[in-house]
């Protein structure tokens, strides 16, 4: 059976190719991305509606309330789970999303130790002492690779890639399996790549669509859900600007374009992180991209 996986930065198109690519090779869809598998955090995250999935299931969407946490193991379990599931059931997989560390929990063998309380505890005081930007600087210098994947402001997973740094005394980076140690060494890798004018244009136009469908009264709903109560949900790109335009820290023009900047530099980080997996074929919007994929799966 098929696993293939469609990758890429934010507004490319990878959700619509994938169902095109799953309908013609009998497969059902597995999302990867981080902020999709909340409940109700539906318009800022593109989430397609069921009407949008053209009849094709997808899986490990809207399984985790907003006041809840995820960590990459969680999802690793959960995601190759499905996929044996599926495969048993004679139906390919295409999984599909734009979080890096996701995509590589499912393919590859992560290698991360278990966490130490008096280092994270100990982190998370300096956090408070110093800021969390001034932690996000010392990643940067420690592994340059794991700041690309990290967002500067979900101080969990930047203070737990400092624990790991501090446990093992290597970059968290280096914790990472070699592509050579893939679990589906079958799986077939597809990237979409876009002019970077074009792409700012997409993510500007798309931020606009947000507001216009009522992102503000969508993360209203999620504040009532229990939102601020956990830590991951609000970190998400335009809920935390429209948290703080409910706070009122940001007028609501200054929480749009902080929304905007925020994505470009998202979608920057993503580019250049799946840049470095040699075995993504990349495709271009000037491609036929389904009729790519197709000759691509032929081709093997």
């Amino acid at each position: 059976m098929e696993l293939i996986v469609i990758a890429g930065a934010t507004a490319t198109g990878k959700s619509e190719l994938a169902i095109a690519v799953a309908k013609e090779i009998n497969a059902e869809i597995i999302n990867a991305d981080s902020m999709q598998i909340y409940e109700g955090m539906d318009i800022g995250t593109a989430k397609l509606s069921i009407e949008d999935r053209g009849g094709i299931a997808h899986h490990l969407l809207d399984i985790l309330e907003v006041s809840q946490d995820s960590t990459v193991a969680w999802y690793q379990n959960l995601a190759r789970e499905k996929i044996t599931e599926l495969h048993a059931e004679g139906k390919n997989v295409v999984v599909v999303g734009g979080t890096g560390l996701y995509i590589k929990s499912i393919l590859d063998e992560l290698n991360f130790p278990d966490t130490d309380s008096h280092v994270r505890k100990s982190l998370e005081l300096e956090a408070e002492k110093i800021g969390a930007d001034a932690l996000f600087e010392r990643l940067e210098k420690l592994d340059p690779a794991a700041a690309i994947a990290i967002d500067r402001a979900n101080l969990r997973r930047v203070i737990r890639a400092l624990e790991v740094i501090e446990i093992t005394g290597k970059p968290f980076t280096a914790n990472l399996p070699r592509e050579e140690s893939s679990r589906y060494p079958n799986a077939m890798q597809f990237g979409l790549v876009m002019e970077r004018d074009h792409l700012i244009e997409r993510i500007d136009a798309r931020v606009e669509k947000m507001w216009q469908l009522g992102f503000v009264d969508e993360v209203k709903k999620c504040i009532d859900s229990g939102m601020l109560n956990g830590r991951t949900a609000q970190l998400a790109l335009g809920y935390s600007q429209i948290v703080a335009l409910l706070n009122g820290t940001m007028t609501e023009a200054e929480a749009k374009e902080d929304t905007k900047r925020a994505t470009r530099q998202y979608a920057r980080r993503q580019e250049t992180w799946f840049s470095r997996d040699r075995r993504i074929t990349w495709i271009s919007p000037v491609q036929a991209r389904l009729e790519r994929v197709l000759e691509v799966l032929a081709s093997r």
